[in-house]
């Protein structure tokens, strides 16, 4: 009976047992069958992510390097300017009587420039050369043979558009270095940039820089003489002289800038001479020789011809190059013969994608400084030859024909000099 039993009692704990081994098993099973589940689904997770980075995540990390390597292979686009060139602006006695405002106890030249205004302020850049003082009123307002202006001119030349005077010329010590001194005080206070004279050693050694949408200019500027004022002693610095070695200092001084074009205002020629002499046409050719683009000249009051050429260099490189012999009076109050027909000088000059500079093109709109007589109000006035011309020819009657006659004689004379044949 015990054995029964325990024989029974054993055969249910071998069942009990065999029953938990197949519940463990299963619920081992089961855990496995989860535990896959996690699997695929942090497989398929991963899978989703990487290709997430593929699509956009490395293409964010790595878009600032394709931008800059973008930046870096841009093709560099041509880039043109215009640039407006005017002649010698005087002021002779006339011209600062006739700009006197009683009823303000002020001078105003703008009177004068209303007529060709548009030319100057709508060019990328224009350049003048500025042949007077502003001295101050206390030394007292002089005109030929020691000029000193009202310096109110100053403002008016730069309400005209002109961003670049040149101060080197025969009359820059007109009223000895302190006149030349508050003539750049001047021009400073409304903005004119300037070359050629200077306050110190320091400003004689800092090239003109003009960055005129991406071109690069710089200016120098040099005369023959000061009317034999002795430029004082200790301050030799205080204007460029044409001389040889200062030339080519300073234009070394210029090339270590890397401007784009090197334009050089010569003072210098015979006065009233339509035609260079030799002296201009050798100091030209050293000039371009030696690395400049464009040269601008002044001293004659009259117009000389203008010459584009292809330069070759030492190298064997060739390159584009233009002077202008003189370019007249802009502004001034003589009448001698020729002394009032001018032009404002239109050059187009383009840096291309390989940085090459190009002068694509040379015109120029012919002027006459017109003047009305004695004891008339806006007694000058600067015409734009052209317009006027055709406006007497369409009928306006406030033209006379005695102007008329004037303007197409002054327009004849202006192209046959002009006519760079």
């Amino acid at each position: 009976m015990k054995d029964n039993y325990y024989k029974l009692r054993n055969s249910n704990h071998r069942n009990r047992k065999s029953s938990y081994s197949k519940q463990q098993s299963n619920y081992r099973k089961r855990q496995a069958k989860k535990l896959n589940y996690k699997k695929v689904f942090v497989f398929f997770v991963a899978v989703i992510l990487f290709l997430y980075l593929i699509c956009f995540g490395f293409s964010k990390l790595f878009s600032k390097d394709k931008k800059s390597v973008t930046a870096t292979t841009a093709v560099q686009e041509d880039v043109s300017i215009n640039m407006a060139v005017v002649g010698d602006i005087m002021c002779h006695t006339t011209n600062f009587y006739n700009a006197y405002d009683a009823i303000k106890d002020t001078y105003d030249f703008s009177n004068v420039f209303t007529d060709i205004k548009g030319y100057v302020e709508n060019a990328d850049i224009a350049i003048g050369n500025l042949e007077t003082t502003f001295a101050g009123k206390d030394v007292g307002y002089t005109g030929y043979p020691t000029f000193n202006t009202p310096e109110q001119l100053a403002k008016n030349i730069k309400d005209l558009g002109v961003d670049v005077v040149s101060t080197a010329n025969n009359h820059s010590l007109d009223k000895r270095y302190a006149g030349l001194v508050s003539t750049l005080d001047e021009l400073d206070k409304v903005g004119l940039s300037h070359t050629g004279t200077y306050r110190s050693k320091e400003e004689q050694n800092t090239i003109l820089i003009k960055d005129v949408n991406g071109i690069k200019i710089a200016f120098l500027s040099f005369t023959y003489g000061t009317n034999g004022i002795p430029v004082p002693s200790g301050k030799e610095y205080c204007i460029n002289l044409i001389d040889n070695d200062l030339m080519l200092d300073q234009i070394s001084k210029a090339k270590a800038l890397n401007p784009d074009l090197i334009c050089v205002s010569m003072h210098w020629g015979d006065e009233y001479k339509l035609k260079q002499n030799a002296t201009q046409e050798k100091l030209a050719d050293f000039l371009f020789e030696n690395g400049v683009d464009i040269i601008f000249g002044s001293h004659p009051h009259v117009l000389e011809p203008m010459e584009k050429r292809t330069i070759t260099l030492a190298d064997g490189t060739k390159k584009d190059g233009f002077v202008i012999y003189s370019l007249g009076n802009f502004m001034s109050g003589q009448v001698a013969e020729n002394t009032m027909n001018t032009i404002i000088l239109q050059l187009k000059v383009t840096k291309h994608s390989d940085n090459k500079v190009t002068i694509d093109s040379v015109n120029y709109v012919p002027i006459y400084m017109y003047d009305k007589g004695s004891g008339q109000s806006e007694r000058y006035k600067i015409l734009d030859i052209n317009k006027t011309i055709s406006a007497y020819e369409s009928g306006n009657k406030n033209i006379s024909e005695k102007l008329y006659d004037t303007l197409k004689a002054a327009k004849s004379k202006i192209d046959k000099i002009m006519s760079m044949e």
